[in-house]
């Protein structure tokens, strides 16, 4: 497969992706919760190219592997807090609204509100929501792993 798309992206979508990024990362959430929010959106979205730039920067921010294999079946294991649990409930939930999905109910969304105040709650929805929208353009245009950006 290659890329359908070879050109640079717009450089005025460039800079307001720069900003959506600095808007999340000033939410006061823990990097490290951040990443393994794209990196489930991205799996349950089968986006390769953001699973492999998901895996390499949370490894970069002392992730382990142990954590990152895990991911795919956090709800099994025990490597992950209650606070982490609810933010991978809420990106599941978040992620998977096709044909009558419940999205996220009220249960979803106070487990959530339990561990994260509202700043941060925002910061996690538009990690989950620029994730989703990275993972569809991903997917339409066919890009590649192996990229980092």
């Amino acid at each position: 497969m290659e890329a359908r798309l070879k050109s640079p992206a717009n450089p005025d979508v460039m800079t307001a992706i720069q900003h959506l990024y600095k808007a999340i990362h000033a939410g006061g959430v823990d990097p490290l919760v951040l990443g393994l929010v794209h990196l489930r959106a991205s799996q349950i979205n089968g986006c390769s190219p953001c699973v492999f730039a998901g895996v390499a920067a949370a490894k970069k921010h002392g992730e382990t592997d142990e954590r990152l294999h895990n991911v795919v079946a956090w709800r099994e294991t025990p490597f992950f807090t209650e606070a982490e649990r609810a933010a991978l409930a809420l990106t599941e939930a978040a992620t998977r609204i096709q044909d009558g999905a419940p999205g996220v109910t009220d249960e979803i969304w106070d487990a959530a509100a339990a561990h994260f105040d509202e700043g941060q709650l925002s910061a996690i929805n538009l990690e989950i929501a620029l994730t989703n929208f990275f993972n569809r353009i991903n997917r339409t245009i066919q890009e590649q792993a192996g990229k980092a950006w």
